[in-house]
């Protein structure tokens, strides 16, 4: 018990003494051409000096560039100093407050630290941050580049922080895809296995042949599914560059089985295409599948192959990626099943769903403290290392660019994203709703209600990032919603029993 509060105390104030940062903007227009400016995005610090909110009361003052010095001694001051000037330094080796004081002592009415590596917050004490009057912050060596190529040497700079919307209106987006995927593959991963167990029922010989058979996830199996989740997170965490494409080229493949499993059905209402393949000795064409299939199948993996071969065209790209996730997502909402709660393989249900909580936390909020850059290892491989040399992203998210049109788009991620496993772990017991709806013939309450909670369970995610202005472990709150609802509305029907054994499958069909 002492051990476990040290580490809290511990965790806490590792927490405490992270560095306040925010992002900002630097104006720059030039001194001698067009009146027409641009802005580059800033890390820095409000404990140093707060910046202004409106661009229009931001001094504009001379851009200095002064990248030959660390500015860590007075000896690497100019001899007129830097008054009423930004100046531009290199990072060095010196504190930021030595920076600073230098710059502040010489007349600089602020300060511009360019950096090639990862930007970080430029820190201090409470002592230095009293003395302290300009405001300092980071620019990225790239940007610098940018600045002196676009308008020359002679700029000027004005620094501010616009306001940024607690929220973008994109997560209406990612809200309607999200639960309108939760439905749908519960929806159908319910109605499917319930027929197949009506004809079980029917037929004394068997269930009858199913083109796609379902895989019941036992306790052994999620296991080694977390095992491997952890494994390759922590893998992708090291050699993200290696394996990046390892992972695109599985989604690729997986994405374009999803997208046939899903067309399929409104496939075969078709009218034309029902003759099959001639006979052949063919791996895939023994099985004569008729001309219509065979032409879906090329279509499903053309979708893929052009999703890969432009993953990286900002424009519409993602449209494709959302599009195969979440055809992925309902293929694999139709094929995992979870049967029942405690029983045999059924003990599954609560323990996926617990365990892989339990993860998602992990990974998103206790791992900032083991990792030498304190961040999330969950949050670096899903928007990609600042540092990686392919500037490849993982595809299994949905994503939707920002449509707010503050400048500090400029700044923060141009994508809002919502992984798969967000999906798929509460519409796996969205599914079970469903066919425990059929079994005691609710009329889909159970259903509805637990869609709904996954709903709501991503609404309050959505509050906790805007408030928070960190990444969140979704799971962290879908998980609650859904398992506590569910369970709940058992209770209140006094059918608590049932839902948790899955027991009493009904033959009437007038649900499905």
């Amino acid at each position: 018990m002492a051990a476990a509060l040290a580490w809290l105390a511990a965790a806490c104030l590792l927490f405490a003494a992270q560095v306040a940062c925010e992002y900002g903007m630097v104006h720059v227009i030039s001194e001698t051409g067009s009146p027409r400016g641009k802005d580059y995005c800033i890390l820095y610090n409000p404990q140093w000096a707060h910046l202004p909110h409106d661009l229009s009361k931001a001094s504009l003052l001379q851009l200095r560039d002064w990248t030959t010095s660390t500015l860590c001694s007075p000896s690497d001051l100019p001899a007129k100093g830097f008054s009423n000037q930004i100046p531009l330094v290199t990072r060095g080796n010196c504190t930021f407050y030595d920076k600073v004081r230098l710059a502040q002592g010489s007349g600089a009415h602020g300060l511009l630290i360019v950096s090639k590596e990862t930007l970080v917050p430029p820190g201090g004490n409470k002592t230095q941050y009293e003395e302290i009057g300009i405001p300092v912050a980071l620019l990225s060596h790239k940007d610098m580049l940018d600045i002196f190529k676009s308008f020359g040497r002679a700029v000027r700079a004005a620094l501010y922080a616009p306001h940024e919307p607690m929220l973008d209106y994109n997560m209406v987006i990612i809200f309607v895809m999200a639960v309108g995927t939760v439905a749908l593959g519960g929806y159908w991963a319910g109605s499917r296995d319930v027929k197949k167990r009506y004809m079980k029922h029917k037929r004394d010989d068997g269930p009858e042949k199913q083109e796609d058979e379902a895989v019941d996830v036992t306790p052994v199996m999620t296991c080694v599914f977390v095992v491997m989740c952890c494994s390759m997170l922590v893998l992708l965490y090291y050699f993200y560059d290696h394996l990046v494409y390892v992972i695109i080229g599985i989604f690729c493949l997986a994405s374009s089985t999803g997208l046939y499993s899903c067309l399929s059905p409104l496939v075969q209402r078709l009218p034309f295409g029902k003759c099959r393949v001639c006979d052949n000795s063919l791996p895939y064409f023994h099985k004569f599948p008729q001309v219509r299939m065979l032409l879906l199948a090329v279509f499903c993996v053309a979708v893929s192959v052009v999703w890969g071969v432009f993953r990286n065209e900002d424009q519409w790209a993602w449209i494709l990626q959302d599009a195969l996730g979440i055809a992925f997502c309902l293929y694999m909402l139709k094929t995992i099943r979870l049967p029942t709660f405690k029983d045999a393989s059924a003990q599954a249900c609560t323990l996926l769903l617990l365990v892989l909580f339990i993860y998602d936390v992990f990974f998103v909020f206790i791992t900032p403290f083991l990792t030498k850059s304190g961040n999330s290892i969950m949050v670096e491989v899903a928007t990609g290392p600042a540092d990686s040399a392919t500037h490849e992203k993982l595809p299994m998210v949905l994503k939707v660019p920002r449509l707010n049109t503050s400048p500090l788009a400029l700044c923060d991620r141009p994508f809002s994203l919502l992984g798969f496993g967000d999906i798929l772990v509460p519409g796996l017991l969205v599914a079970y709703c469903h066919r425990f709806d059929v079994q005691v013939q609710s009329s889909r309450v159970y259903f509805v209600a637990c869609t709904i909670a996954y709903g709501i369970g991503l609404l309050v995610t959505f509050m906790a990032l805007a408030l928070m202005q960190r990444g969140q472990p979704a799971l962290l709150y879908l998980v609650p919603c859904t398992l506590i609802t569910s369970g709940a509305l058992a209770l209140w029907r006094r059918e608590l029993g049932m839902f948790w054994t899955g027991s009493g499958f009904a033959v009437n069909t007038s649900l499905l």
